[in-house]
């Protein structure tokens, strides 16, 4: 089986920048952590690739409400957990099955292991806040591995 690339972009906060964008290009599938800001974000992302994409704390509105606050999705045979605030995972991922959780939330771009379980946190896409990195993350499913990479934009915003 080829590897399967996954775009994952969290807090554009409304604003889905152009570099943003080419840096989801190629995906086969793209996972939103939440933040979105705007339905129309999630049209343009989708025009990209199929999209999983979860309700963050900024996300009011009809729109908003049809997203769910966490999603599960199997990609490549990788079982991947999917919320907007870390704080709030109440299941042990491991024991679930899960391979990967992507969270958001924080802005601040983050991967780890543990207990055999990857938490991926791709960083904030939309405006700039303090001097946080601008970023998007990409998952590479390959034999039932993934790895993770942060992708940091340089916007001039």
């Amino acid at each position: 089986m080829p590897s399967i690339t996954i775009g994952v972009i969290s807090d554009t906060h409304g604003l889905l920048r152009p570099e943003a964008i080419r840096g989801l290009q190629g995906a086969e599938h793209i996972i939103h952590a939440g933040d979105v800001g705007a339905r129309g974000i999630l049209t343009d992302i989708s025009a990209i690739a199929p999209l999983t994409a979860v309700r963050g704390n900024v996300d009011k509105g009809v729109w908003a409400q049809k997203l769910a606050e966490t999603e599960v999705v199997e990609i490549g045979g990788v079982l991947i957990y999917v919320l907007h605030d870390l704080v709030k995972l109440d299941l042990n991922p491991r024991t679930a099955g899960f391979s990967v959780v992507i969270s958001g939330h924080s802005h601040i771009p983050r991967q780890e292991i543990r207990d055999g379980v990857l938490y991926f946190n791709p960083g904030s896409a939309g405006p700039r806040r303090f001097k946080l990195p601008v970023a998007i993350g990409r998952l590479i499913v390959d034999s039932g591995q993934v790895l993770a990479e942060t992708i940091t934009l340089d916007p001039a915003k």
